[in-house]
């Protein structure tokens, strides 16, 4: 099944033989066409989703009501596994970063949750954390000129010291959802999809940039406090409205994006994608070669060893480390005043 136009998907047939991949046209509000594209299958993963509002669909139209109807008539279809894909974040009331409510898009995925769940109670959900892959939404979001100021500025809630992450990557997730579909125990269950390693937003993408021979020192960058730059803000608010070539040039940004980045992965507790058996990656194992596109010198031929820069691995935090980061952010706004900033 794919919306849009079929010439983007014609590329897909060559990862099967022939007969085996065959296309399907759906649209999420057409339940006809959803009912044509789940006729004959026992399984069905929903994939649908945007991190911003588009002129046809809202966060409650992608969200709740799109998942909703895709759950309910799986049920009537007599499919056996419906997978559906949410965040680690997602709350009845999320956490807010800047925006007085939070972020709308992570409640509306919590409401999503539940309708999913009320239509199809044997449904598997992932709460899934940052997940990167080369060419993915969130590499690509970081290294896009749209994310960065004029000045090379990389502004972050606090400097990206006071937000915790915990990506994971997409080959661990696959994984996971394979694995699920032959476990009896993932029925109805709820996995939390993230990384093996807790790191500061600041070091994450520290790492990264230094991966792509960018470093601090040269000027290619530096980190600025996220709720002193008014330029980012207005880009983000500017690409939110226009509401096209969200995708491909502005890579989802948004003044609801710029909060959910601003928030730390927490835990709900419920059990983690390691429990179906799956083996996850360090950052270190799979963040090299994703990134290695976007090398400032991918084409240049290093003569020596000692020529190219070494990178050194990013800080694992421990659980003191992370403790005091909460303490430090739960004094709301007065964290981010410059030189009350937690220095690890």
């Amino acid at each position: 099944p794919y919306r849009g136009e079929h010439y983007k998907m014609m590329r897909l047939k060559v990862v099967g033989d022939l007969g085996q991949v065959l296309f399907c046209p759906f649209e999420l509000k057409d339940e006809e066409s959803i009912r044509r594209a789940v006729a004959h299958s026992n399984i069905v993963i929903n994939c649908v989703g945007r991190g911003f509002e588009t002129m046809n669909f809202s966060y409650e139209d992608v969200n709740i009501t799109g998942p909703e109807r895709l759950a309910r008539i799986c049920k009537e279809a007599g499919v056996q596994r419906f997978i559906h894909f949410s965040h680690i974040n997602a709350r009845q009331n999320p956490e807010a970063a800047f925006l007085p409510q939070g972020s709308q898009w992570l409640g509306t995925k919590y409401q999503g949750e539940l309708a999913v769940k009320s239509e199809f109670p044997e449904a598997t959900i992932f709460r899934c954390s940052d997940v990167y892959g080369q060419g993915d939404n969130f590499i690509n979001f970081w290294f896009s000129r749209m994310r960065q100021t004029a000045r090379k500025q990389l502004a972050l809630y606090g400097r990206g010291e006071l937000t915790v992450k915990q990506p994971v990557y997409r080959g661990d997730l696959v994984d996971a959802v394979m694995a699920c579909l032959h476990d009896p125990a993932a029925l109805g269950q709820t996995y939390e999809a993230v990384g093996p390693e807790r790191l500061t937003q600041q070091e994450l993408l520290r790492y990264m940039y230094a991966l792509t021979s960018r470093v601090e020192e040269d000027g290619v960058f530096k980190f600025k406090e996220l709720m002193t730059n008014p330029e980012t803000f207005a880009k983000a608010f500017i690409a939110s409205k226009l509401k096209i070539g969200n995708v491909t040039c502005f890579h989802q940004t948004g003044l609801d994006r710029l909060e959910r980045d601003s928030i730390s992965d927490t835990s709900d507790g419920y059990p983690e994608i390691t429990e179906l058996g799956v083996k996850l990656h360090t950052v270190t194992d799979k963040m090299p070669w994703e990134c290695a596109q976007f090398d400032l010198y991918g084409y240049y031929f290093y003569e020596t060893p000692q020529e190219k820069l070494q990178v050194r691995k990013p800080h694992i935090l421990s659980m003191n480390e992370e403790r005091a980061i909460n303490g430090q952010r739960s004094k709301g706004m007065a964290a981010i005043i410059p030189g009350a900033n937690l220095v690890l």
